[in-house]
């Protein structure tokens, strides 16, 4: 629902605060629901954003996600390659070998 928002759309979902006054707020939030966020205008400024809980969910699931690559970034950066084992050097370990492997895939 919110993606990548055009310039037509932001400008298209503004709404003027005196909706407000003149008791259409029932209205706009309907057209939040339905586009998923309005710009409140108040002296022809930006003044808040109205997000519909799904765009508020879609926009936190994004954030989560980014803090997560960004951390994944950071623990790369920091390992080196003493840190891996080969998977062969993990079979020898645990005793697993090629035969087992084939024995499990083929269930």
């Amino acid at each position: 629902m919110i993606g990548a928002i055009a310039a037509g759309d932001f400008v298209n979902s503004s709404v003027s605060i005196s909706r407000f006054n003149k008791g259409q707020a029932g209205k706009v939030f309907q057209e939040v629901n339905k586009a998923g966020f309005k710009v409140v205008f108040k002296n022809n400024r930006p003044e808040c954003i109205l997000l519909s809980p799904q765009a508020f969910e879609e926009i936190n699931e994004m954030l989560v996600d980014y803090r997560l690559l960004i951390e994944a970034e950071e623990r790369l950066k920091g390992s080196c390659e003493a840190d891996f084992v080969s998977a062969e050097e993990a079979m020898k370990e645990l005793g697993i070998t090629e035969a087992d492997l084939e024995t499990t895939n083929s269930k």
